[in-house]
C-alpha cells in the first residue's frame, strides 16, 4: 500500500483554449529505425508561440508510427527494433506482401505502436522528462518520405 505522503501534486490550473495550429511535417527517413523528432516538434511550438496546452502528432501513414522513448542510450532503440522484429518477422508466413516481406509486419508493428502522440505544453515548453524524446519508427526495410501532422492546440502568446 502506498502512503499518501508519497504522492503529490500541484493545485489544477485552468486555460482556456483559444488556438489551434497546425503544421505538417515530412520527413525522410533511411530505412527501418527511430527518427527523432523532438527538435522539429519544440520548434514547431516556439513558431506557434504556443503557451500552455498541448501538441498532438499524428504519423499519416499505416507502416511507420510515433512514441516517446528514452533518449540517452541508443542500445535501447537497437533493443527496441530487436523487440517489435521478433514480434512481427519478416518470415511469419503472412498472406499480405504486396510491397515485399517487410509488407505485413510493418503493419503489425504500427498497430503494436500509435499513429499519434499527445505532449502537454506547459510554458512555453515541451513537458516531456529529461530522458524522454518523440520518434518516429520507421518499420519499413527501404527509405520513406513520411508525415506527421503537427496540431497544438491551447493558450498562444
Amino acid at each position: 500500500m502506498t502512503s499518501s505522503k508519497s504522492i503529490s501534486r500541484t493545485a489544477p490550473s485552468a486555460v482556456t483554449a483559444d488556438a489551434l495550429v497546425t503544421s505538417l511535417l515530412t520527413v525522410q527517413t533511411a530505412g527501418a529505425g527511430f527518427v527523432d523528432l523532438t527538435a522539429e516538434v519544440a520548434k514547431f511550438v516556439e513558431e506557434a508561440c504556443a503557451r500552455e496546452g498541448a501538441v498532438t502528432l499524428f504519423v499519416r501513414h499505416t507502416s511507420a508510427s510515433l512514441t516517446v522513448q528514452e533518449n540517452a542510450d541508443p542500445s535501447v532503440l537497437d533493443d527496441l527494433m530487436t523487440s517489435l522484429g521478433r514480434l512481427a518477422p519478416e518470415d511469419g508466413g503472412w498472406s499480405h506482401d504486396t510491397e515485399g516481406p517487410d509488407d505485413m509486419p510493418a503493419h503489425i508493428k504500427t498497430m503494436l505502436t500509435a499513429t499519434s502522440l499527445q505532449i502537454p505544453v506547459l510554458k512555453r515548453q515541451l513537458a516531456l522528462g529529461v530522458w524522454q524524446a518523440i520518434y518516429l519508427i520507421e518499420h519499413r526495410a527501404r527509405p520513406h518520405r513520411r508525415e506527421v501532422v503537427l496540431q497544438f492546440m491551447g493558450r498562444i502568446g
